[in-house]
């Protein structure tokens, strides 16, 4: 099935979601989401080890973050880098206690980088991808993160065709702005529950915004990102963007202005996208001409603002804003991207 919103430009992407799921309810089996909770359920409650490690020495660090990574001991070639980007009111070890990205990266042999915010920076631990300052090309926090990737690359030598970056909530706007800043960096992102580059220019503007979303045009999103990198990128890299419909934090109308800004990045016809659904619920995918996804959009019936990790993934100690869902992004983020690229 073919993806056509009803309505051009983009901004009322949201106002067509009922239409299209319906018509998908008809031709496709109905599936039955578990309701998500808040938290992962603990079955047995313990205390999950993290092996994440600091690294003190990897640069200027202008935005003033800490870097932690984790390296198993057997690596499978090519050698990949998954960088990971916490939410706000979140810790790395927290995130990665809660999501299973240690577990994963010990399973399939692939680095991973967990950059830290720091409550001197911001007191509820949020990336500060509102303020110019910090996400600018070579500056602040986005230049503290550009040293940590170059610095774990050259120490664990990392294919540089195999960088890839997940990020939840404020972590996702600052993980979307680094994709555009420095799009020949990455291979692929995923991007949950996070905001478009250009959303925001201070804290004020950014709770609006969450709450709201932004009225912009494809070419608009688009042009604030090509502003953000410093030449023209020979390649953009692949993105997907994962949206709870229920969540009360970041309102469902930014995604649909990611996806604006994606789309017209990759110069990608809005109705060239393709329409399924999985356990997740409803997908749509844009490829290019060889069948490779280019641009993958999720926005999920009753999930909440957070990262949806499947049951069988879930942590056994409860952490915030990590979801028991139907599905579990950093698994699909893998599977779709990762090992394929």
């Amino acid at each position: 099935m073919r993806f056509k919103l009803s309505m051009s430009p983009l901004s009322a992407m949201l106002r067509s979601q009922k239409r299209w799921k319906r018509n998908l309810e008809k031709a496709m089996p109905k599936f039955r989401f578990a309701e998500p909770s808040k938290t992962a359920k603990a079955p047995k409650p313990r205390r999950p080890r993290s092996g994440l490690v600091p690294i003190q020495a990897f640069g200027s660090n202008p935005g003033r973050l800490t870097m932690l990574e984790y390296a198993p001991p057997k690596r499978r070639d090519p050698p990949t880098l998954v960088v990971v980007l916490h939410g706000c009111l979140q810790t790395a070890r927290q995130f990665d206690q809660g999501s299973g990205w240690s577990r994963m990266a010990r399973e399939k042999g692939f680095v991973l980088l967990f950059p830290e915010q720091r409550k001197e920076n911001n007191h509820n631990l949020c990336f500060n991808w509102f303020r110019p300052s910090a996400v600018a090309h070579d500056r602040g926090e986005l230049m503290s993160i550009r040293q940590m990737i170059e610095h774990a690359i050259e120490r664990h030598g990392i294919d540089r065709n195999r960088v890839f970056i997940q990020g939840l909530s404020a972590g996702g706007a600052m993980a979307n702005a680094l994709l555009v800043t420095y799009p020949e960096l990455f291979a692929s992102g995923q991007v949950i529950g996070g905001l478009p580059f250009g959303a925001a220019r201070d804290a004020m503007t950014a709770l609006s915004v969450m709450k709201s979303g932004s009225k912009r045009s494809p070419g608009e999103w688009g042009d604030l990102a090509r502003g953000a990198a410093k030449g023209a990128a020979r390649t953009m890299p692949a993105v997907s963007i994962w949206q709870g419909r229920a969540d009360r934090i970041v309102a469902p109308a930014n995604a649909g202005s990611l996806l604006a800004q994606w789309l017209d990045l990759h110069g990608l016809d809005e109705a060239a996208g393709e329409l399924g659904m999985d356990a997740a619920g409803n997908v749509a995918v844009w490829r290019n001409a060889d069948g490779r996804t280019l641009l993958e959009y999720r926005l999920i019936d009753g999930l909440d603002h957070g990262l949806p990790v499947a049951a069988r993934h879930a942590a056994t100690v409860r952490q915030p804003y990590i979801i028991e869902g139907a599905i579990s992004a950093p698994e699909a983020f893998y599977e779709t991207f990762i090992r394929l690229r």
